[in-house]
Formats: structure tokens, sequence, C-alpha cells
């Protein structure tokens, strides 16, 4: 692990290392890397704006962590989970895109009953198995998001690169006591497999998605929500 530098740090090294990353896909996907192209330099920007802000200290972290960006939030900005608006509330503005996502809505709910974003990013640190953007392409020419477990092939090529994301993540100085999976379903099951084989923390805790909660099961979002604060607290 990368010693005596702080969190944020090490976690923009992270970054900077997974850019370069390139993957052998079928035509019918194609990765989303906003790490690099026409917007990096703002996405690099917006990146140290937060975690400088957030993260600039020595103190472990619980790691919460779901599957892959959403091609028009954290696949744009950068910050997984987050979008233009709530960073906006948190001084962070940006002028080129503006994204709003109610699956960031929902986690800052939850981040505003654990006691506010400050409290929330001094436990937790928030990213994906596979960080970045996975799209297909659909017939028509129109893409769409994409889970790296939709297929067999798909976790076949890319089970190596999430080993070792996963590592990378947890030498960042991570707690690994507990980790907490958003997506209770084939992320979940996936990720389960991988710390069987791995060991990488003593147990996976399944949380639902925040976009199924906010699509199919919004009028029962509070009991989601408390879900979510008796899992954070608990552990």
């Amino acid at each position: 692990m990368l010693k005596k530098s702080s969190f944020s740090k090490r976690l923009l090294h992270f970054y900077a290392d997974i850019s370069h990353s390139s993957f052998d896909l079928d035509d019918e996907y194609r990765i989303i890397n906003p790490y690099q192209g026409n917007n990096s330099d703002l996405v690099k920007e917006i990146m140290q704006q937060f975690y400088q802000k957030f993260y600039d200290d020595d103190k472990p972290r619980r790691l919460i962590i779901g599957s892959s960006p959403s091609r028009r939030a954290s696949g744009v900005i950068g910050i997984p989970f987050e979008d233009t608006k709530h960073l906006s509330e948190l001084g962070i503005y940006i002028d080129n895109f503006y994204i709003t996502k109610s699956s960031s809505g929902f986690l800052y709910d939850v981040m505003t009953e654990y006691g506010g974003c400050e409290k929330f990013y001094g436990d937790f640190y928030m990213n994906f198995a596979f960080p970045l953007c996975l799209v297909k392409i659909k017939p028509n020419g129109n893409e769409v998001n994409c889970n790296y477990y939709e297929s067999q092939e798909l976790k076949n090529i890319l089970n190596n690169f999430i080993v070792k994301n996963i590592r990378a993540q947890v030498d960042l100085g991570i707690d690994t006591s507990v980790c907490y999976c958003i997506g209770s379903g084939g992320n979940y099951h996936f990720l389960s497999g991988i710390n069987n084989k791995y060991g990488f923390f003593n147990k996976i805790i399944p949380l639902e998605h925040p976009r199924y909660i906010m699509q199919y099961h919004s009028k029962d979002k509070n009991v989601y929500l408390n879900k979510y604060l008796d899992a954070l607290n608990k552990c």
C-alpha cells in the first residue's frame, strides 16, 4: 500500500493509472473513459477539488462499491455516484454540462440522514467494481448502459481487471472489515465470488441499487433509506 500520503493523493494516483486502461471488446460494446478525451482536463479538475475537499487525510474508509458508472452521470464527471447539481451545492461548479440523477439524489438523502457529506465521506469511499463506463450499442446505433456481468463473455474479459481494480482500491487504505455492495443481484453475486477466492473483505453487505429503488419502489423510499442507514451504522 502507498504510505505517508493523503487518501486524496492516493486516489488521484489510482485514477491516473486506470485512465490508460484498454480492453478488447466486441463491436457491440464500448468503453467511455471520462479520464481521457475532450473533457479529461475538466474531469481532473473536478476530481482534485472533490477529493481534496473530503479526503485530504490518511483516515481509513469503508468501501461502498457499485457495478459501473452511468454514461450520463459518473461516466461523464468522473466522481462515483455524484452529479453536477450536488457538486455545485458543495461549491464545485461545472459550467460545461449539467447532470442530475435520482440515484445520487437517494444517496444524498442517505448522506444527510447519516450526518452530512463531510461525516459520510469521512467514513466511506464510493467507487465501482468496473470504474469505467460500459455501454452496449444497439442495432439502431443507440447506446445504453451495460453492466459488466451482463454476459459470461464480458465477465471473462473483464474479470482480471476487476480483481486488479478492487485490490488497488483496498490498497488505498480501505477498512476491509466490511464492504457495501450497491446492487443486490448480479453485482453482489459476482463480487461475492471474487471475495470468496481472494478474501478482500471480511464480509460484503448487499444493498438495493438507488435506481431500482427510485424507479420501482419510490413509495417505499424510506424503507430502503433506513435499510442503508442501519447497515452503515451497525459496522
